[in-house]
């Protein structure tokens, strides 16, 4: 089973995003070197590269930082309705020989702004059924030659990606992560994805999805190795738990001097993971050992809606129960990014890779 350590860049042009002070450099290949820099030099084998429309192309940046580093993994977050994946299968296999094998991939479903760039399939049932077409797709170009493929949603006629991606030992192609919390969406992650990514939910709600995800790559005739699991969390890190907490709390102060706390009809409209994760606040204020929830309430979202917060050796313990769940992926973030790479890189990972590399033994 293969495990990754991974960090967060939110490649975006505008500063201040989640809290993050750095002003200056957003957008530019200066700045976004040297977080990637950063997180090479701080033992994290990548990072996670946001997407969205209106903010830089995400494609576009891993190659440049895969150009600029060594051993830096870009998880390149793309959309179905951005890329025919025939495509898609062509560059991202370009670039993983280019890099030598350091490509991996986030397959993103959820809307953002699709009639700007054209897509016209927003029904959340057709998204899912064309994510499952492209990865299945993808998958096949990357491994075969010659295929021809009749989907609804795509087609090609004998078609072979030259080149194909870096084969190293068992690995014949990027990796291909995938979230969602729908039914629709775990059934595709069941059949076709590499790693189900989960967000910060506590770890009865983690070993449910766990156990469910397990029994539906069965009922789906799963066809691939067995399907891993990732975390993508914020983690607030400090040198004792008071600086942790007060650290924490001093952010959420500021998020709720904003005035941003969503509405119920907000909740009811936003996507199924992460209205898990806003309920949570009805359970308390801190879950588990150290599962911080109320930062959803002042419009934390996604990977920012809940935290762990602690010193190094209970975030440590905290990600070590996730660990012994059957996650293996970690995609973690705190801003300031630029000093938290360092902070959270230095203090926290090799603890996990002890841990790991224990449960390996």
């Amino acid at each position: 089973m293969s495990q990754e350590f991974l960090w967060y860049i939110p490649n975006t042009v505008e500063p201040g995003h989640r809290g993050d002070d750095t002003t200056d450099g957003w957008g530019s290949i200066e700045y976004s070197t040297e977080l990637a820099l950063a997180a090479e030099a701080h033992g994290w084998g990548g990072a996670l590269l946001g997407t969205g429309w209106g903010r830089p192309d995400t494609f576009t940046v891993a190659t440049a930082l895969a150009a600029r580093t060594t051993t830096f993994k870009p998880l390149v977050a793309v959309r179905p309705g951005y890329w025919q994946p025939a495509h898609f299968a062509g560059a991202a296999a370009t670039l993983d020989q280019l890099s030598r094998g350091r490509v991996l991939v986030n397959i993103v479903s959820g809307l953002d702004n699709p009639a700007a760039y054209g897509d016209t399939t927003v029904d959340p049932a057709r998204r899912y059924a064309r994510t499952q077409e492209f990865l299945h797709l993808v998958r096949r170009l990357w491994t075969e030659e010659r295929v021809t493929f009749e989907g609804e949603h795509f087609q090609v006629t004998d078609s072979t990606v030259a080149p194909r991606p870096l084969v190293t030992g068992e690995r014949t192609h990027p990796t291909l992560y995938f979230g969602g919390a729908s039914p629709a969406a775990e059934r595709v992650a069941a059949a076709e994805a590499d790693v189900q990514l989960f967000w910060g939910e506590p770890l009865d709600g983690i070993a449910e999805r766990v156990e469910r995800l397990r029994k539906l790559s069965a009922e789906v005739d799963r066809r691939h190795k067995p399907l891993e699991f990732g975390l993508r969390i914020t983690t607030v890190v400090r040198d004792s738990t008071e600086e942790a907490w007060r650290a924490a709390e001093e952010k959420v102060a500021g998020m709720a001097a904003k005035d941003t706390e969503p509405t119920w009809s907000q909740r009811q409209r936003t996507a199924v993971g992460q209205r898990r994760l806003l309920d949570l606040v009805e359970r308390g204020e801190v879950l588990d050992t150290c599962l911080y929830t109320t930062p959803g309430r002042f419009g934390g979202g996604g990977a920012a809606t809940t935290w762990l917060v602690g010193s190094p050796d209970e975030v440590a313990a905290a990600l070590r129960a996730y660990r012994e769940l059957g996650v293996t992926h970690f995609v973690l973030s705190d801003t300031p990014y630029r000093e938290e790479t360092g902070r959270v890189g230095d203090q926290l990972l090799p603890r996990l890779r002890e841990f790991a590399a224990g449960a390996a033994a």
